[in-house]
């Protein structure tokens, strides 16, 4: 297999600290990194850049965009923030990718461009109805690339995620296990869902197979096979740290009361976590998996998880 000159921006984020790792020590890749200036600088980046340098970086051969402003369930960043990095910065990006000599772009959109919540299987043919401003942001980055795709045969990938767990991954999953750790009940029990969400094992194994082997280019959702709900999740936790699961049913009603309070009073619990944690979110990984010619992903949902809690375990 032979090595190739990448560029990827948001390269000391969550996803671009494992993918830039994994296509460096395992595929022997040479990295190039880009960053927003005052960024902490860490090792093992072959060269790290910042957006006005664009310019200077003429070796890429495939550019993977992962830098944008996540979902704030506090409702902190302002709707022009999201705009700014999620659509204009993805359009700079572009520019620079279709003036290059690059041959492959891959942009990391996220399923929320699509819907917010979905009790069955979204599909990549599904028109794109976003209620969030995180959601419409990627999805507007997203339009600004169908409308300008190369007719040059080179290809571009659109990837919708579901929320990615691993080592390294922060957020509500991390604030959940560490709720589990000290024995703390969960109280949402009755809330019954299923989440699709995505190892970072799976994503890897993803973009492995779009920069090497000849992909049938467009937009790709990507996700484990297995949809989880929260309780089950609950429970994974509680077994990674030989413990059983405290889950109470209480009735919803009150529960949503005290997200409503929650939004007024900025408690941890406001409406918005509380749909995140208990809505049911589920998507299809079909397509992607036609087009790498697989029946499964590589790691399944209960694997994925077990690996990301014996990362959280080692961090208490």
């Amino acid at each position: 297999m032979n090595s190739k000159k990448i560029i990827i921006t948001g390269i000391y984020g969550f996803v671009g600290r494992n993918l830039s790792e994994y296509l460096s020590n395992n595929l022997k890749n040479k990295i190039f990194g880009v960053e927003q200036r005052g960024c902490v600088i860490q090792s093992g980046t072959s060269k790290l850049y910042y957006w006005d340098e664009l310019d200077i970086i003429k070796e890429g051969e495939c550019i993977i965009h992962l830098a944008g402003l996540a979902h704030d369930t506090n409702n902190k960043n302002k709707t022009e923030d999201y705009y700014r990095v999620n659509t204009c910065l993805t359009k700079t990006i572009y520019d620079f990718f279709l003036n290059s000599t690059a041959k492959t772009f891959i942009f990391f959109s996220t399923v929320k461009a699509v819907a917010d919540i979905s009790e069955v299987p979204l599909i990549e043919t599904v028109i794109p109805e976003p209620k969030s401003i995180y959601g419409k942001s990627k999805l507007k980055a997203e339009e600004y690339i169908l409308n300008r795709m190369p007719k040059d045969g080179r290809k571009v990938f659109i990837l919708r995620p579901c929320m990615i767990h691993g080592p390294g991954n922060k957020g509500n999953l991390n604030l959940l296990f560490k709720s589990q750790n000290r024995g703390l009940p969960w109280p949402l029990g009755a809330f019954e869902n299923k989440r699709s969400l995505c190892s970072i094992d799976n994503i890897l194994f993803v973009v492995q197979q779009l920069i090497t082997e000849n992909i049938e280019p467009g937009i790709y959702q990507v996700a484990d096979d297995e949809a989880l709900s929260t309780n089950e999740l609950i429970r994974l936790m509680a077994s990674s740290q030989n413990k059983k699961a405290k889950i109470w049913n209480i009735p919803s009603k009150p529960i949503k009361t005290i997200a409503r309070l929650g939004d007024f009073f900025h408690l941890p619990l406001n409406s918005e976590r509380l749909k995140k944690l208990t809505e049911s979110y589920l998507v299809s990984n079909q397509k992607i998996k036609n087009a790498l010619g697989i029946e499964k992903m590589p790691v399944s949902a209960v694997e994925g998880f077990k690996k990301t809690f014996e990362y959280f375990k080692k961090q208490l």
